[in-house]
């Protein structure tokens, strides 16, 4: 048998009263250590968190804003304006003479030729007057014959001496004044019958009596004055004439050919065509706008003068045109502005000129350009220069 190999048993060295106080310190050392990683931890902890505070204060002082581009539109547009329809030409007839209505052959809605009669007027006064003034022409006219035979004899007795010179004078100055008196009384006559002439009335022009303003037997005085003192008012509707007011941003595009189109709201689904035909030349300087007028064909009637229409013009745009939601404006009393984001993030606060107005857009003219961020519904308190941050409508900042 094997025998058992022994392992001498080896003692521990019993530790030294001296050691024991090392080894304290050691752990003193050693939590003293932790204690101060603790408390620099706190510190970078506590820093760090005033840092992210600091920064998410600052952030959330620069206000946020969504910002939209302009929308540049069509250089063709059709520009819609309101108008009133008048007569291509329309005049009142006034009487020339004197008297009673005895007639009338017109009433209104009818349609006149030119030198169609329409009334008669009783002028007894006039008529006796044109009878005195041609009995006076007929006693003018025996007066300078006789001053004329009595001329002639005396320039034949004077040939011989057997009168004065004075008295053959005298009686060719007699001649002459009859000659006179004769053409004075005969001008009378002409100028009577002539205001006997307007005891008829007659169209000026062919067209459509709008207006009868006497009945029979009514007292009818010459001229412009009186109760009754226009008559008749005839209006030529073919063409028509349609006059609108232009503003004056546009008046650059308005030329003589402009192509329109005249709707009426009493005659929907229906479009008249006309064009330009000229301009005033002149800017309004009380509504900034320029006269135009329109001349549309009317050969069926349709068209009543007075009538309220929307006239339709198509128009060639040389400058560029954009249009902004209305809720990029900003009313302020020294104008309308726009606020612009420029590239270091700051407000721009931009004048403009608004067109048309769109319902939920506007039309604008100038102040902004196509590569513009314009701030969307911006805040009252928005001012010239202040920092903003920029948030896509998707949801993300930029």
């Amino acid at each position: 048998m094997v025998e058992a190999i022994k392992i001498p048993e080896v003692k521990q060295p019993t530790p030294s009263p001296r050691s024991r106080p090392r080894r304290g310190y050691l752990w003193l050392a050693l939590l003293a250590i932790v204690f101060v990683a603790a408390a620099g931890v706190g510190l970078v902890t506590r820093f760090s968190e005033r840092r992210a505070l600091a920064n998410e204060t600052e952030a959330l002082a620069v206000p946020t804003v969504v910002v939209v581009h302009p929308k540049a539109e069509a250089p063709q547009q059709e520009l819609v304006l309101p108008s009133t329809l008048q007569a291509y030409t329309e005049s009142p007839l006034y009487a020339r003479t004197n008297g009673y209505l005895a007639k009338w052959y017109k009433d209104i809605g009818s349609r006149v030729r030119k030198g169609d009669l329409l009334a008669e007027i009783e002028t007894p006064e006039v008529d006796q007057e044109l009878m005195q003034a041609q009995a006076a022409a007929d006693q003018a006219s025996a007066q300078l014959e006789i001053a004329k035979t009595s001329a002639q004899r005396w320039e034949a007795l004077q040939k011989e001496d057997a009168v004065a010179q004075q008295e053959t004078d005298e009686r060719t100055n007699t001649l002459t004044q009859a000659q006179a008196n004769l053409a004075a009384s005969v001008a009378n006559v002409r100028r009577l019958q002539q205001t006997e002439s307007f005891k008829r009335v007659y169209a000026p022009f062919s067209g459509v009596l709008t207006k009868r303003n006497v009945d029979i037997g009514a007292l009818i005085n010459a001229g412009n004055t009186g109760a009754n003192q226009e008559l008749f008012d005839v209006a030529q509707i073919d063409p028509i004439r349609v006059y609108i007011s232009v503003p004056e941003i546009y008046a650059p595009s308005i030329k003589a050919g402009v192509r329109a189109k005249i709707e009426l709201a009493t005659l929907a689904g229906q479009t008249f065509s006309g064009n330009v035909v000229r301009t005033a030349e002149a800017i309004d300087p009380g509504t900034r706008t320029l006269l135009t007028e329109v001349d549309v064909p009317n050969p069926k009637g349709e068209l009543l003068p007075g009538a309220y229409a929307q006239v339709h013009l198509e128009l060639k745009v040389s400058t560029p045109r954009f249009s902004l939601p209305v809720n990029t404006l900003l009313f302020r009393a020294e104008g309308t502005r726009a606020a612009v984001v420029d590239r270091d993030g700051k407000v721009r606060l931009k004048p403009i000129t608004i067109g048309r107005d769109y319902g939920l857009e506007v039309e604008v003219l100038e102040g902004v350009d196509p590569g513009d961020d314009v701030v969307l519904n911006p805040s009252d308190s928005l001012e010239e220069g202040q920092q903003v941050q920029i948030r896509k409508q998707g949801g993300g900042n930029s």
